[in-house]
């Protein structure tokens, strides 16, 4: 293992250890420094701050670089992109006009070469004997990462000890998929400037991927194969960054059917085959449609819905997006992170599949104040939106309009074990005042099998062959 930095952790990589880590033997190329001699040597900044000449010169000579961060190309799992890998032992890895100036003009290198880029995370923030003129750098920064997502590219940051301040709510919190190594510290306040009685735990890696914060926890040992897997899937063919007048990706084709073959005699039969505990589920249906997938987690405002997976996937060479629900009451968490998925995958012309399969949106008092029908509205509009082709598929309970949220409107498919209605068989008796006799025959009056969505024109057809 390269040597730790001084002062740090055993396991706190330097910057160039840190890009060795992940691209591949000798791939790594140092972009053209940019205003190396913005402070000329003595020159104690733009706040005249004592001291800072001195220390600059201190950082230079123990790390070995110029300033807090090294900006090249390389290429990861055979992808070639931009990583931008931080030096904490300068300074902290702080933030500073001319860290600035180099973020700016790796952005500026992506965009013109259409590379992702790779963030390699580990600073304290913004430098503060540089005071605003430091601290402006995050707008620049933040505006540099938006205008690269916006061409289409996509964004990977990978966490490191620590990562808090302005570097967390930039390039890390910002980018499309998020990545973190073991117990680092994350979260926008730093060890010194917390609450004194805050819970040192809820400011790692590990519990901001249980509030939906990030995308996955790797262990270093992992952590070269996480992310070509995910570069891969990004920048795969039918994937990622397409220029914009590149042609509309095709539709991805429903998976077959795992389960029942044959069609449903009547509406209740429909209903109990979708709510059998036998019935395949997601996860099965996922397994058997791709290759390899990566998760994508979280709806980065504070939760987690474990029934609804969500990620990128390898189907025949070409990377797919996907949300599927499994089965459970989909949270406001769930259906804000199917949103954001949709959204990406639009952004870098990917297409997608929904798999849908809730008895419908949670209703209860949290869910509410969490926000549902905000939720379910903007997974609606991403759906109804989105500039790539989506395809759904009923794998199960199709529960009104917190099922409906999910689908498309123009390419939805259904298998024989599932049913899609209105409302619930044994709500719609309820609300008409039918006693419990009445429910199955309430069921075939609400035309909820998956022939019947095929009559009323709701559904494309009903899909029986596996992996059509």
């Amino acid at each position: 293992m390269p040597e730790p930095t001084p002062g740090g952790p055993a396991d706190r990589l330097t910057a160039r250890a840190a890009i060795t880590a992940v691209a591949d033997q000798d791939s790594f190329r140092e972009l053209p420094l940019v205003s190396t001699e913005l402070y000329e040597a003595g020159h104690d900044g733009p706040l005249a701050w004592q001291g800072y000449a001195e220390s600059r010169a201190r950082a230079e000579e123990r790390t070995g670089e110029r300033e807090s961060v090294v900006c090249g190309t390389a290429t990861v799992g055979g992808t070639r992109a931009v990583i931008a890998s931080f030096e904490f032992g300068f300074l902290g890895g702080s933030l500073g006009e001319r860290t600035g100036d180099r973020l700016e003009a790796a952005h500026r290198h992506a965009r013109e070469h259409r590379l992702p880029v790779v963030s390699l995370i580990a600073t304290g923030g913004s430098r503060m004997q540089e005071g605003m003129r430091a601290l402006v750098q995050l707008q620049r920064v933040a505006r540099q990462s938006e205008l690269t997502g916006a061409a289409g590219l996509p964004r990977i940051a990978v966490l490191r000890d620590p990562t808090t301040g302005g570097g967390w709510a930039t390039l890390g919190a910002g980018a499309d998929l998020i990545l973190a190594l073991p117990g680092s510290q994350v979260g926008f306040a730093g060890s010194r400037v917390r609450p004194a009685d805050a819970d040192p735990a809820a400011y790692t890696a590990e519990a901001q991927l249980a509030a939906g914060a990030i995308d996955d926890v790797v262990r270093p040992e992992e952590l070269r194969e996480a992310l070509a897997l995910r570069l891969g899937l990004l920048t795969a063919t039918g994937a990622a960054h397409p220029p914009a007048d590149a042609p509309t990706p095709a539709a991805p084709a429903p998976p077959g059917a795992l389960g029942h073959v044959e069609l449903p005699a009547t509406g209740w039969e429909a209903v109990s085959r979708a709510r059998s505990p036998e019935r395949p589920r997601a996860s099965a249906y996922l397994d058997a449609y791709f290759t390899e997938r990566a998760s994508l987690r979280g709806d980065r405002c504070g939760g987690t819905d474990p029934g609804m997976l969500c990620g990128f996937g390898r189907r025949e060479g070409r990377t797919v997006a996907y949300a599927a629900q499994c089965g459970t009451a989909t949270t406001p968490a769930g259906y804000r992170t199917a949103a954001r998925l949709v959204r990406l995958a639009g952004r870098l012309g990917i297409p997608v599949l929904t798999l849908i399969d809730t008895p419908g949106a949670a209703n209860g008092a949290e869910a509410e104040r969490a926000g549902a029908g905000a939720a379910i509205a903007d997974l609606f509009a991403a759906v109804a939106t989105a500039p790539v082709p989506v395809t759904s598929l009923v794998i199960g309970e199709g529960g009104s309009g917190g099922a409906l949220a999910l689908a498309s409107p123009d390419n939805l498919w259904a298998t024989p074990d599932s049913y899609f209605s209105v409302i619930a068989p044994e709500q719609a008796a309820a609300i008409l005042k039918r006693g419990h006799a009445e429910t199955r025959s309430t069921a075939e009056q609400l035309r909820l099998r998956p022939q019947d969505l095929v009559d009323l024109g709701v559904a494309r057809g009903v899909v029986t062959a596996q992996h059509a």
